[in-house]
C-alpha cells in the first residue's frame, strides 16, 4: 500500500495499553445526498473482537463495509474522513489505495452463506488462485489449514470435490469463513453471520470466533445483544449513523454511560 500517514500512539483502554489494528477517524459516508454515517471515530483493537450493535438502519453494516471498501461497488457513494490501517499506518480510503489489495487483507463474511458454484476445495482456494497461487500441493495444504481453522475439515475432507451447495447452512457459513481465512486476512468482518442459522450452527460459529480471536482481529455486526456479550471484548452502540458509545463489552452492558445505550440494551426501543 501507499500514502502513509503519521503514526498515532498506541491506544490505552481499561487500564491496559492495546495496539490498534484499524481506526476510523471522523468517518462519514454518503449514499448520494443521504448521509448514513456522521463523523464516526473509533478504534478496532488488534487481536480482539469488537461488536457493533444498534437498531436496524443505524449504520452498523454501512460502517463495517467501509473497512474493505465494499461501497466502491455501488454508484454515487462517498467517503469522508479516514480509516487508518496498521502496521502500514495507511488511510485505506484514499483513492490511490487499491481496494482489491484492501480486500485481500480484510476478509468479510456475510449475513447469508454465499458459497461459489464450485467444489468445496475450489471455494477455499479461490482467493489463493486470484493471488497467483496454482501449485496443487501448496494449495492443498492451505485449503486444509483454512478448513481446520474453520472447524470444517473433519466433516468434508473426504468430499472436497463435491459442490459446496451440498453442505448444510451452518457448514456453508463455516466454508465461507474458511474461504476468508485462506488468504491470511489481518482483519475479518462479520455482518450478522448467524442470523440465518439455527441455534446449533450459531453456537458453532460463536465458538469459532472465540478460537480465532488470538490470530485475527474481528469486527462483527449483530442484532443479538446476547451474542455481542458472549463473543466480544469491546462493543460499540450506534444510532442514526452516529457512534453513541464505545467501551469494553462488560461496561457497555452493565454500566453504560449513555442513556440511549441503556434504553437500547434494556429493550425500551430497538
Amino acid at each position: 500500500m501507499v500514502d502513509q500517514v503519521t503514526p498515532g500512539p498506541v491506544q490505552a483502554f481499561a487500564g491496559a495499553e492495546l495496539p490498534v489494528k484499524a481506526e476510523a477517524r471522523s468517518l462519514s459516508f454518503f449514499y448520494g445526498a443521504v448521509q448514513a454515517l456522521k463523523s464516526v471515530s473509533m478504534p478496532v483493537y488488534d487481536s480482539r473482537v469488537t461488536a457493533l450493535i444498534g437498531p436496524s438502519g443505524c449504520g452498523k453494516s454501512t460502517f463495517l463495509r467501509c473497512f474493505n471498501r465494499m461501497h466502491d461497488l455501488t454508484d454515487h457513494t462517498r467517503y469522508d474522513g479516514e480509516i487508518l490501517f496498521q502496521p502500514d499506518n495507511v488511510n485505506i480510503l484514499r483513492r490511490s489505495v487499491d481496494p482489491i489489495e484492501v480486500r485481500m487483507r480484510i476478509g468479510m463474511v456475510f449475513q447469508k452463506p454465499n458459497p461459489f458454484p464450485k467444489s468445496i476445495f475450489e471455494n477455499v482456494a479461490y482467493g489463493l488462485r486470484v493471488r497467483g497461487q496454482n501449485n496443487r500441493s501448496e494449495l492443498a495444504d492451505r485449503v486444509e489449514t483454512a478448513l481446520r481453522d474453520a472447524s470444517l475439515w473433519e466433516e468434508v475432507n473426504n468430499r472436497l470435490d463435491t459442490m459446496a451447495f451440498n453442505l448444510s447452512g451452518g457448514q456453508q457459513q463455516r466454508l465461507c469463513i474458511a474461504r476468508a481465512l485462506a488468504t491470511g486476512p489481518e482483519l475479518l468482518l462479520f455482518d450478522e453471520p448467524t442470523s440465518a442459522l439455527d441455534p446449533n450452527a450459531t453456537a458453532n460459529i460463536e465458538d469459532l470466533i472465540h478460537r480465532l480471536r488470538d490470530r485475527v482481529t474481528i469486527l462483527i455486526v449483530t442484532h443479538n445483544m446476547q451474542q455481542a456479550a458472549r463473543v466480544s471484548d469491546f462493543t460499540a452502540f450506534m444510532y442514526l449513523g452516529e457512534l453513541i458509545e464505545f467501551s469494553d463489552t462488560n461496561t457497555v452492558f452493565t454500566n453504560p454511560r449513555s442513556k440511549q445505550t441503556e434504553d437500547y440494551i434494556t429493550g425500551r426501543y430497538g
